[in-house]
């Protein structure tokens, strides 16, 4: 069918072929894989040449008979859940499915359910969502009971050795249960899962575009085994519950790879969990996805342009920083670039660069690695984070060598930034040589586009928005759909504030000038602060006054 339509070519199909002897995916999953075609395509396509509908489960609701009629565990084996019954025979029940010609699905429904199965076509993708959205809940509750059933019979010590040897098997309550937490986290697009014990329960909640979000609670038994659990996983000490610990695991979800690094705390209650999940592409995008308009893009590609010299990206933790930098390595990665990085910890791994890993138990700091990377024939370097005095120095003196060295800083704007470099001990006229431009960043949350809503804006967001009497403009914010899990908001956007420096720029670093003065005179050059990065969103309709406040806060 995918050859018929054109999507896909004979060789395309002939190596997907050759990658399916050697793999249990099924091949539409290695197509979309390899990237030959996407799941939607898939969908499309089946459903043109077939005949039957294809449906968005992201917007529906479905009533709760409906959902009782088939057990979750033979739902998730075939990859289908019903949707509703036919409107003009009640005999006949809607079912969405990826694979609406597997027979043995449909059969296996009819039978448990006496009913006739009308197939309708959904991605993978948005069905894995949807039976987490309504079954996901009930299924980690029977898990619990059933671990607190097995657990009465069992001592703590047996436990552990269960976990253990559980490691490849997924039948274990607990392994099910942490499988199932991560799993629902990825695929509601948490950045951070929090496990925290309570006085008498166990809270799990996700961070979803920088806010966080209850999503489970359990009974405290349950904490040790999770815990105990995700410290195997993730190469920690078991016996060890008084001190922090720090781990990293990988894990395949929905046929996507994630880097999860895990922290542990131990709190009055029992230790707390901290899992930080990072796709490994997600981190290299293009520009345009950043949030970048049309002015910042055209500095931010002038400055990359530059042969040597200091590029800064600043802002607080959860900016949106490493996204920035990985994204400009990407593309100035090329055959005859030498790019190494110094990381800490390396946040995903980039084919074709150099990646140090900052290890302080073998005296591998920031600043001995730049020493020894200097001697290593770089044409760029890129700084995890430049937290002391050497690391600048080691930086300055590198861009002033012929090096084009990229880095983070933990200040609040981009002329913040020139202050606290010279306050390291860095000589001014020195930076004032070196540096090419600095990108102050953060992140607003987007508005959900399929249920924001328009309104005319209040007194106090007049003046916020700097309106002028009888300006007529129209703002949105958020209401809450199943599409954006009731919150309003769904994915964040980066907003800006570029410096670059120019002749004048550098007559004012080499004097020391005041924060204040640079930065006044980088708008008289035509810079746009932060909060006219935010304002601007939030006249586009593209975010809430709601999120511009905590930005304008900072000026």
């Amino acid at each position: 069918m995918l050859l018929d339509e054109g999507v896909i070519t004979e060789e395309q199909l002939t190596d997907a072929l050759t990658k399916k002897q050697t793999s249990d995916k099924k091949l539409g999953e290695i197509l979309v894989s390899s990237g030959y075609t996407t799941e939607e395509t898939i969908a499309k396509t089946l459903s043109a040449q077939l005949g039957y509908e294809m449906v968005s489960l992201a917007s529906i609701n479905i009533e709760d008979n409906v959902l009782r009629l088939v057990d979750a565990s033979v739902l998730r084996k075939y990859q289908m859940i019903p949707i509703g019954y036919s409107p003009t025979n009640m005999n006949e029940i809607r079912v969405a499915m990826v694979d609406p010609m597997d027979m043995r699905a449909i059969d296996d429904f009819s039978i448990i359910t006496n009913l006739q199965v009308v197939p309708v076509i959904t991605t993978s993708q948005e069905m894995f969502i949807a039976l987490d959205r309504f079954y996901g809940n009930s299924e980690a509750a029977k898990v619990a009971e059933q671990y607190a059933a097995e657990r009465k019979a069992k001592t703590e010590a047996q436990q552990v050795v269960d976990l253990k040897e559980e490691d490849n098997i997924s039948s274990s309550p607990i392994v099910m249960l942490v499988n199932s937490i991560v799993e629902q986290a990825a695929r509601q697009r948490a950045s951070d899962i929090h496990i925290e014990a309570l006085e008498n329960r166990v809270r799990i909640r996700y961070r979803i575009d920088g806010a966080l979000y209850e999503k489970g609670s359990y009974d405290n038994q349950l904490l040790s085994a999770i815990i105990a659990r995700i410290k195997i996983v993730s190469g920690m000490d078991i016996s060890e519950k008084r001190k922090p610990q720090d781990g990293r695991m990988t894990l395949d979800v929905d046929h996507v790879e994630y880097d999860i690094r895990v922290s542990m705390l131990p709190t009055v209650y029992g230790e707390k969990c901290v899992m930080r999940l990072a796709q490994k592409k997600a981190l290299t995008r293009d520009k345009r996805e950043l949030g970048f308009d049309q002015h910042e893009l055209e500095l931010f590609d002038e400055m990359l342009s530059h042969p040597n010299g200091i590029i800064l990206v600043t802002g607080p933790t959860g900016s949106g920083k490493s996204t920035t930098l990985y994204t400009a390595l990407s593309e100035l990665n090329k055959e005859d670039v030498n790019i190494i990085t110094v990381e800490d910890p390396v946040e995903a791994n980039i084919v074709g660069i150099n990646q140090v890993h900052v290890n302080a138990k073998a005296e591998l700091t920031f600043a001995a690695a730049l020493r020894s990377i200097l001697r290593q024939d770089p044409d760029i370097i890129m700084i995890g984070e430049i937290r002391d005095e050497e690391t600048a120095g080691i930086a300055v003196t590198a861009s002033i060598t012929g090096h084009l060295v990229v880095s983070t800083l933990h200040t609040n704007s981009a002329s913040d930034t020139i202050n606290r470099l010279i306050n390291m001990g860095i000589e001014s006229y020195l930076l004032a040589d070196s540096l090419v431009g600095v990108i102050a960043q953060r992140l607003v949350r987007r508005l959900c586009p399929e249920c924001k809503r328009a309104k005319t804006p209040s007194e106090t967001e007049r003046k916020m928005l700097l309106l002028e009497d009888g300006q007529d403009v129209t703002i949105y914010e958020p209401v809450g759909c199943p599409r954006c899990s009731q919150t309003g908001f769904r994915g964040r956007i980066g907003i800006y504030e570029i410096l670059k420096v120019t002749p004048r720029m550098k007559t004012m670093i080499t004097n020391e000038a005041s924060a204040e003065d640079i930065k006044k005179a980088a708008i008289e050059e035509g810079m746009n602060t932060l909060t006219m990065g935010v304002r601007k969103k939030v006249l586009e309709g593209i975010t809430a006054v709601s999120e511009m406040i905590g930005v304008s806060a900072e000026e």
